[in-house]
C-alpha cells in the first residue's frame, strides 16, 4: 500500500461529522430511502439496505431514527424521488475530484457544485475526466486497538469471505473487495464479530497529488468545506495527499 494511514482519514472524518451530525445523517437517510426504494424495506431481502444500516451504526445514528427512515421510505408514496448525479473536475494545481450526490433538484446541485469549485479556484470537468484514475472498491477498515484477532486470521476470515486485498496500516487494517462482493465480505466480518471503523464502497485513486503552497492547501480545503457542508453531496473522493 501507499503507506497512508486510511485510518487516520477515518479518524478526522469522524471528528468533522461528529461536530455536524445533522449532515451525516441526512447523507445516511437518503441513502437509505433510495435503498429502499430500489430493493424493499426488509433488510434480510435487501444487501443494499443492510450495509447502508451498518453504516448508520458505524455513524452512531440511533436505531430507532434507522427504523423510521425505513418505514417512511417504505410507506410514503410521495416520497421526495432522489437521483444519484456524479460531478468531475479539478482542485488546485490539478488535484483530481469526484463529487457523488443523491438530489431531488440538479439544477440546484450542479450550481452549488459549480460553485464550490470555483470558490476554490477549481473547476467543474465533463464526465469522465478524472474517474479513470479512481479505482471504485468496497473499503472495510478495521482499527487494531479495537480488534484482537490475529492479523493472519484475520486476513484469511476476509480471503476466505471474497475479498482481493489485505493490507496492514500503522493504526489498522485495510480490507479491498470488489464492489460486487463487498456486502457478502462485510457481513462475513460482522458475523465474525469483527469491528468495524468503516465499511464503504469508495474511490481509490491510483496517484497522489502532493500540495505545498498554502495558498494551494487553503483553496482546496474550502472546495471540500463546502462540498461537505451541501446537503445534497454524499461522498467527496480526491488525491490529494493529506
Amino acid at each position: 500500500m501507499s503507506g497512508h494511514s486510511k485510518f487516520a482519514n477515518i479518524k478526522h472524518k469522524k471528528e468533522k461529522n461528529d461536530a455536524a451530525k445533522g449532515k451525516i445523517f441526512t447523507v445516511i437517510g437518503r441513502e437509505i430511502a433510495v435503498a429502499v426504494k430500489e430493493g424493499g424495506a426488509d433488510p434480510a431481502n435487501n444487501s443494499k439496505l443492510r450495509d447502508v444500516i451498518a453504516k448508520a451504526k458505524a455513524n452512531n445514528m440511533p436505531n430507532d431514527t434507522i427504523e423510521r427512515g425505513i418505514k417512511k421510505a417504505a410507506g410514503d408514496a410521495n416520497a421526495v424521488n432522489y437521483e444519484n448525479v456524479t460531478y468531475e473536475g479539478y482542485g488546485p494545481n490539478g488535484v483530481a475530484i469526484i463529487v457523488d450526490a443523491l438530489t431531488d433538484n440538479k439544477n440546484r446541485t450542479a450550481a452549488n457544485v459549480r460553485s464550490a469549485f470555483t470558490k476554490g479556484g477549481g473547476n467543474v470537468g465533463t464526465p469522465g475526466c478524472v474517474s479513470y484514475s479512481f479505482d471504485k472498491k468496497g473499503q472495510i477498515i478495521i482499527d487494531k486497538e479495537e480488534c484482537d484477532m490475529d492479523p493472519d486470521e484475520l486476513m484469511m476470515v476476509a480471503l476466505d469471505a471474497g475479498a482481493e486485498d489485505f493490507s496492514e496500516e500503522e493504526d489498522s487494517f485495510e480490507v479491498l473487495t470488489d464492489p460486487d462482493e463487498f456486502s457478502a465480505v462485510r457481513e462475513a466480518l460482522e458475523a465474525a464479530g469483527i469491528p468495524m471503523a468503516s465499511a464503504e464502497v469508495t474511490m481509490i485513486p491510483q496517484t497522489w497529488v502532493e500540495l505545498t503552497d498554502e495558498e494551494a492547501i487553503k483553496k482546496m480545503n474550502r472546495i471540500l468545506d463546502l462540498l461537505d457542508a451541501d446537503d445534497d453531496v454524499q461522498a467527496t473522493y480526491h488525491n490529494w495527499d493529506e
